[in-house]
């Protein structure tokens, strides 16, 4: 039996930058450091006006978890938008298209998790813009 515990002053939080290269987002991994083998995670923080690439992932399910703000989601092919309020879940297909953003004033945190744990499986799709 084994376990990890990663307390919140242990991450290291690194810059995304956008395609302008300003940093909008932020990650901390949570697969290596949490002993993670069947699956991935990742947290996120989205200042606000943050948007990730939008994509579908070819091999994993994926499921993000809201713990702060609100996330807004653009969901599907024609796309639909989905907020997700903080204690809120979003659980994906394989295959589905998706881009998250921060559309409020507030940072959104959020805890990313996707099974298996395959990476380099992911389609990029051209980005939506502004909505």
């Amino acid at each position: 039996m084994t376990w990890t515990v990663i307390q919140p002053g242990d991450f290291e939080w690194i810059d995304r930058p956008n395609a302008e290269g300003v940093v909008t987002r932020k990650s901390a991994e949570v697969t290596e450091p949490g002993g993670l083998t069947q699956s991935r995670a990742r947290k996120w923080r989205l200042l606000p006006g943050a948007r990730g690439k939008r994509h579908s992932e070819g091999a994993q399910e994926e499921v993000f978890f809201v713990h702060e703000g609100t996330l807004t989601a653009l969901l599907g092919d024609p796309w639909e938008r989905v907020d997700v309020s903080a204690g809120g879940i979003l659980v994906l297909g394989i295959g589905t298209p998706i881009q998250l953003r921060n559309e409020t004033d507030s940072e959104v945190r959020l805890f990313a998790y996707g099974a298996p744990p395959i990476a380099g499986q992911a389609t990029v799709l051209e980005d939506i813009g502004d909505i």
